[in-house]
């Protein structure tokens, strides 16, 4: 991202070197650029299936391998992988916004008749699906709810993205409506 963050910030230069660019310059047969969301992938990749926390600009070879997978079919193809130079807080961000793009962790907004017990069943039904609730909030006041119906807010983690669209499903033919 030119002039902008980036997770890679170890590669990240204006201009490449000139040590740099004469060793490349005769060795260097092709370059891929990724996106940031691609380097988002790749770091998050290496933690859950490797179990090794790379920072961004040590996942970016990783992240053009995951991008565009035909490019090396057929060929042996080696990774470094360098660098644990990542803030926590990063890391943390990269980790909860891939569990919720694998559908592991999901937000659902259901919209529910107010009466004694209702919110219970709900819960229920969550349960009897085998997700986990992680948080919930009920709205009575909420301007999006007709008088007698409330907006309750779930966050519950499934084991993928099959298991959250049961969940979904589940919860709908409770009589659930999700908004």
């Amino acid at each position: 991202m030119p002039g902008g963050a980036t997770l890679a910030e170890g590669i990240a230069v204006a201009r490449p070197g000139i040590l740099t660019t004469a060793l490349l310059r005769d060795r260097l047969a092709d370059l891929a650029l990724v996106s940031e969301g691609a380097i988002e992938d790749a770091v998050n990749s290496l933690i859950e299936v490797e179990r090794i926390v790379v920072e961004g600009a040590g996942a970016a070879s990783l992240a053009a391998l995951q991008s565009d997978p035909e490019r090396f079919r057929g060929r042996r193809v080696g990774l470094v992988l360098t660098g644990s130079n990542i803030d926590q807080r990063v890391l943390a961000e990269i980790i909860a916004r891939g569990l919720v793009r694998g559908g592991r962790v999901s937000t659902l907004r259901l919209l529910l008749d107010d009466a004694p017990g209702r919110l219970a069943q709900i819960l229920a039904v969550v349960a009897t699906t085998g997700a986990n609730l992680l948080e919930v909030q009920h709205e009575r006041r909420s301007a999006e709810a007709p008088v007698r119906e409330v907006v309750v807010t779930i966050t519950v983690e499934t084991l993928d993205a099959d298991h959250l669209s049961d969940v979904r499903a589940a919860l709908e033919q409770s009589g659930a409506h999700l908004v």
